[in-house]
């Protein structure tokens, strides 16, 4: 059994309007030191393959198939024994 650790974050041209928000809420408390907020998504799987690499197959199929719409996010896969 493996698990997977993915990162599912906006592509760099996409606009957040989550992340400006947070980061006008962060300006409001006096934080001004934070310069951008980008918001994304942290997702866990229990993946049950053969090898690490069938593993991240299968995560890589999740992430283009369902977890991350891949014309405006980008995903980054950390498998762990």
């Amino acid at each position: 059994m493996y698990k997977a650790k993915v990162n599912v974050t906006l592509r760099p041209s996409i606009l957040d309007p989550k992340g400006k928000a947070a980061h006008h809420a962060l300006q409001n408390l006096g934080l001004n030191e934070v310069q951008q907020v980008r918001i994304g998504k942290f997702i866990e799987l229990d993946v049950d393959a053969k090898d690490e690499s069938a593993a991240k197959k299968i995560v890589e199929s999740a992430c283009a198939q369902l977890l991350a719409n891949e014309v405006m996010e980008d995903f980054e896969i950390t498998i762990e024994s």
